[in-house]
């Protein structure tokens, strides 16, 4: 019976808002990604079947199917096809099921999976414009949900859906603050301890200059400076921008195929695509998918949350990995161990493989037989992954 591994994982930096990648065409940032995997795996790209690439805001300088457009940048044979997805946050964590299914189901025998997000150059909403994004009926079918005004302008905010996550879980401003900063703590230790480095395919910048790792990180925040922020989406709530994503750019690429290619190629996998499932919840409140999404794939895994020795939860914000964390009673200390999106920000169509590729190396450099990714996603869906490493 066929499988799907990966043979490989590689990111670029994530970059901050208007930093050090800002001047990079998102085309040309997932160009970069693609050729640093094609090199490090010495692939020949013509043996690629398909790129799959996920990109949330697909206008302006993301529009015209970016996995086209990036692989042709990349100087790879016109031969080689490519498709662009919105799954939204989880759009790239779907190219890697779609590419796991490909190969298993035997139309493809090599797919490159990743995504791309440059939220300095498409900010986020830039493709709703001035369009009614869910239509009348959708917001009359949820008008009278609990934090939902019909006449809302920016109907289903993630921001509302924090706070009500927060509320219905019980966690103040303290505890948020608290999980922000050791996410910034924990991605400080990783770079100081060089494990980020093999993960990341530095990139140059048209001004001469290189970024080489994650801009997101505040090594001079404290629980002082947290507490200073202002709570944007409920008046005397306790979400703050310090205790959610950050607004970033960044690309990620991971080979897909079989163990009968792989090793037929000389390549060794990674890990084994064990189970990916994905599933849905409450879409106003749109951030607890995550939840019955791990508890559908341990299901079909037939593994309990104990079996698995790391856990990678987008940090969308610090209610949607602590509720997480409380239902699911997962060890605290195997989550997110490099730190997350809070600190490394969250480049919406790029994380879920930049996610992918940071748990690949953590379980790697640390002997761990089973790890678990999931992420919430706009309209209250959620991809979960159980990789298997061999």
């Amino acid at each position: 019976m066929r499988d799907a591994v990966i043979v490989g994982a590689v990111r670029t930096p994530v970059g901050r808002r208007n930093g050090g990648l800002v001047g990079v065409h998102p085309v040309d940032l997932s160009a970069h990604a693609l050729r640093a995997l094609a090199e490090r795996l010495a692939l020949d790209p013509r043996d690629v079947d398909d790129v799959v690439w996920g990109c949330v805001s697909q206008v302006g300088d993301q529009s015209w199917n970016v996995a086209r457009g990036a692989v042709l940048a990349a100087g790879w044979p016109e031969s080689v096809p490519g498709t662009t997805l919105d799954r939204q946050c989880g759009s790239s964590q779907q190219a890697i099921h779609f590419a796991a299914a490909a190969v298993i189901s035997g139309q493809s025998d090599l797919v490159v999976a990743g995504g791309v997000e440059s939220m300095s150059r498409v900010p986020m909403g830039s493709s709703i414009g001035d369009g009614n994004a869910f239509g009348d009926q959708v917001r009359a079918r949820y008008r009278d949900h609990e934090g939902f005004a019909a006449d809302d302008p920016v109907p289903f905010s993630q921001g509302v859906g924090a706070e009500m996550m927060a509320t219905r879980w019980g966690f103040d401003r303290t505890r948020l603050d608290e999980y922000a900063l050791a996410s910034h703590e924990k991605a400080a230790a990783a770079q100081d301890a060089g494990l980020i480095d093999a993960e990341i395919a530095p990139v140059a910048t048209a001004d001469g200059g290189k970024v080489t790792s994650d801009e997101g990180v505040r090594r001079d925040t404290s629980l002082a400076k947290l507490g200073e922020l202002k709570t944007p989406f409920k008046a005397d709530g306790v979400v703050t921008a310090g205790s959610a994503s950050q607004i970033s750019d960044g690309a990620a690429a991971l080979a897909v195929t079989t163990s009968e290619w792989a090793a037929a190629h000389g390549l060794r996998p990674l890990a084994r695509i064990h189970t990916a499932v994905v599933a849905a919840d409450d879409p106003v409140i749109m951030l607890t998918a995550p939840i019955p999404a791990t508890a559908k794939a341990l299901r079909r895994a037939g593994l309990g949350i104990e079996e698995i020795g790391a856990y990678e939860v987008n940090e969308a914000f610090a209610p949607v990995p602590l509720a997480w964390l409380a239902e699911t009673e997962a060890d605290p200390a195997r989550l997110n161990p490099r730190g997350g999106a809070i600190a490394l920000g969250h480049p919406l169509g790029g994380s879920g493989a930049r996610i992918m590729t940071t748990l690949l190396h953590h379980m790697r450099d640390n002997g761990i037989r089973y790890g678990l990714q999931t992420m919430c996603e706009g309209g209250g869906m959620a991809n979960a992954t159980i990789v298997e490493a061999l």
